[in-house]
């Protein structure tokens, strides 16, 4: 019953955007806030839109150029991404780009996005090959994707052991949700045991993944010195409860950021206590920036939550962050073609041109929020760190700092992946130097 009243606190939240109008830049929310992950979204989108809503409340746009946007409800669903995004590509003069904050759908609406010339913006998820940006020029896995990630969980144990050499002949299971999400960062972790000399298995867990007894007593015979979990969804807060009945510690669990919000942990009750996971876009209210958002718009009774109490919650950071890589793209790319409502085309040129530096995210007021980014024609990545956090049983706190992807592992990974893609769909990459 509790769940149900979150689902729907979360989901009455104003759905229709800004009323469209001509000389405005138009940005399209595909989102999901009903459903089987409608928490997580609402508060992601939520965060994007507040964000969107202090850049036209406080700075009157970008260069004098109005945000305006529209919502299409996706549930999370490949069709009704499909849908949403012919639905509004051609709004308001065209949209700027697409965040749909699903795997699944973005592989659906790739090859529509390249032929339409309309970036999607991939931020944490997706192709990992999507990095090399000379065979995927529309597509722009920001900050960092599974592969380094998944090289950057590895690295942290490594820390926390004293050293990567200390990895040598340790057990490390790899409890993954059976999906093609789920396998994706098989071949890396592979690649990185026989790297390092650690004892490597991987255990499938069936979708939801609300069922995981036979997977844990497997794992309690083996005996790991860690677990690495690859969750989404109910799947989180089951396998921390089914760790606690197995009598596995919590503490040696490591996550990807999927499985890392307050909605994973809080679920698992008493479980998750000492449970790490990655981020990639830190939480809290500590931050200039979403202290200012919650005074400028929400005070004015603009906020796109209907509850206050979810601001700085790591979902809703994580929308901010989305809203903070579209405007920047936008105000990058108007330095080139001028100050005035852009393609989708021109949009796509100031995502391969970003350069968030740590003077930049203090001129935001988001200081470490998240690591400092530079993309380029070759680097649509533009970071590849993560930093790791552990529930306390009642909030997130660091346990590391920003750890960089092993590029030798995860670099020529991505240029193989990337070339065989642009084999199989006959792509000719691009000369990024004479593109200069």
């Amino acid at each position: 019953m509790k769940k149900t009243v979150l689902a729907v606190s979360l989901a009455l939240t104003t759905l229709s955007g800004f009323v469209l109008a001509a000389g405005e830049q138009f940005i399209p929310i595909p989102s999901y806030r009903v459903g089987a992950y409608a928490s997580g979204g609402a508060k992601f989108y939520g965060g994007m839109i507040d964000y969107l809503n202090y850049v036209n409340m406080k700075q009157g746009g970008i260069g004098g150029v109005k945000l305006s946007y529209e919502e299409c409800e996706t549930e999370y669903k490949n069709d009704r991404g499909v849908e949403c995004y012919e639905r509004l590509k051609g709004k308001g003069g065209g949209a700027s780009a697409f965040n749909f904050m699903s795997t699944g759908i973005t592989y659906a609406t790739m090859e529509r996005a390249d032929k339409d010339k309309i970036p999607l913006m991939t931020m944490g998820f997706g192709r990992a090959d999507a990095q090399d940006g000379t065979v995927f020029k529309y597509v722009f896995p920001l900050v960092t994707s599974y592969w380094s990630q998944a090289s950057a969980k590895v690295s942290f144990i490594g820390q926390q052991l004293g050293g990567m050499d200390k990895l040598k002949g340790k057990k490390i299971v790899n409890l993954y949700h059976g999906s093609a999400y789920g396998k994706e960062t098989i071949p890396v972790l592979d690649a990185l045991a026989k790297k390092y000399g650690f004892e490597l298995s991987h255990i499938e867990v069936p979708a939801p993944g609300t069922e995981q007894q036979s997977q844990w007593l497997e794992i309690r015979r083996a005996k790991p010195d860690y677990v690495l979990l690859r969750s989404w969804g109910v799947m989180t807060p089951s396998a921390l409860k089914s760790a606690q009945k197995v009598g596995f510690p919590r503490d040696k669990i490591v996550s990807n950021w999927w499985g890392g919000s307050e909605e994973d942990a809080v679920a698992a009750g008493d479980a998750a206590k000492g449970y790490i996971a990655g981020s990639f876009a830190m939480d809290g209210k500590q931050f200039p920036l979403i202290q200012d958002i919650e005074k400028t718009v929400y005070g004015a009774g603009k906020g796109n939550l209907s509850d206050k109490g979810y601001i700085g919650t790591v979902n809703y950071n994580r929308g901010v962050l989305s809203g903070i890589l579209m405007a920047e793209a936008i105000s990058t790319a108007q330095k080139k073609y001028g100050a005035k409502p852009l393609t989708g085309d021109q949009i796509r040129w100031g995502m391969e041109n970003l350069n968030i530096d740590a003077k930049r995210q203090k001129e935001l007021g988001v200081s470490d929020m998240f690591p400092q980014i530079k993309t380029s024609c070759q680097n649509h990545e533009g970071s590849g760190y993560t930093r790791f956090m552990q529930w306390n049983g009642s909030d997130w706190k660091p346990v590391s700092g920003w750890i960089k992807a092993d590029t030798s592992v995860v670099g020529p990974m991505v240029k193989a992946s990337a070339q065989k893609y642009a084999q199989e769909k006959g792509i000719a990459p691009r000369n990024c130097a004479a593109e200069k």
